[in-house]
């Protein structure tokens, strides 16, 4: 079954979702695992929306998907900034190297 644009939302909600979850309970490796997945789903949709366009009817749906998932992406940052400063701080007085 091929995937539709609005199937596509909802996937990535529906990972964004699991990424909260796994946030929540301090699962960074589970976070970083949903993050991928919505990265490629991302990327699928982008591809997808080149092709297809959504239709009229659903673009409130898409909107509401929309709003969920940018609170979920709010909650997983709040949640990850204690983590991200204690990781930071690992680091400080070294210096930083690019590869």
């Amino acid at each position: 079954m091929e995937l539709t644009l609005i199937d596509f939302y909802l996937a990535i909600e529906d990972s964004s979702s699991k990424m909260l979850k796994a946030a929540q309970s301090k699962d960074w490796e589970g976070v970083a695992r949903y993050e991928g997945t919505c990265a490629l789903l991302i990327e699928q949709l982008r591809f997808r929306a080149q092709q297809e366009e959504l239709a009229p009817e659903l673009r409130k749906q898409k909107a509401l998907i929309m709003q969920r998932i940018l609170r979920n992406d709010a909650q997983i940052r709040t949640l990850a900034e204690p983590w991200m400063a204690q990781f930071e701080h690992m680091f400080d007085g070294q210096p930083h190297v690019m590869h």
